[in-house]
């Protein structure tokens, strides 16, 4: 079942750092349930620009931001544990199955226009993806504590407390993000 999983196609190395294999299940049905209900697929994943922000052009894809997410996360994840005594705690499974789920509901956030563009979909216009993924998540049996991250890494988890987790995976997220978005331009 795993090797056909289109989760696993796009997550062979990352989900095996998971684990706990009920929660490793998990994280990849969501993933497979999004492209039950997605236009995309995985191979589009791997072509389309991983922000509508910055059009078409972009070379950096969907899942060379959404890999360095899970990459960087797991890095300083594991940093945190060695380095601060045990004072603060990072739970590896839960923040890399928070990562790898951080931007699972853009799969219903994006469609593809008639020249194979990622534009926003109709449905991407109301619902956006960290309420969607954490719908597809919850469907899926996905830990609370993991649906936090997904709720959480974007801009609206501002509005609440994040775990340490949930930190990792936003600062992660928008540390890769923002330079595109609002970087200086500095003459040499």
């Amino acid at each position: 079942m795993e090797t056909k999983s289109k989760a696993y196609q796009l997550w062979k190395e990352e989900l095996l750092w998971i684990k706990d294999s009920t929660l490793r299940k998990k994280t990849a049905r969501t993933w497979d349930l999004a492209f039950e209900r997605s236009v995309l697929t995985p191979n589009d994943l791997n072509k389309i620009p991983f922000t509508l922000l910055a059009g078409p052009d972009l070379k950096v894809t969907f899942m060379d931001h959404k890999r360095s997410v899970v990459h960087i996360a797991r890095d300083a994840g594991n940093k945190i544990n060695a380095m601060y005594h045990g004072e603060l705690i990072v739970e590896m499974d839960i923040l890399i199955a928070g990562a790898i789920l951080a931007d699972v509901g853009k799969l219903l956030e994006y469609e593809l226009d008639k020249n194979g563009n990622a534009v926003q979909s109709d449905y991407g216009k109301y619902v956006r993806h960290p309420f969607s993924g954490l719908s597809l998540a919850e469907q899926c049996g996905v830990p609370a504590s993991v649906c936090h991250i997904i709720a959480t890494h974007a801009g609206e988890g501002d509005m609440v407390k994040r775990t340490t987790e949930a930190y990792i995976v936003h600062h992660a997220d928008f540390m890769t993000f923002l330079p595109f978005k609002t970087k200086l331009i500095v003459d040499k």
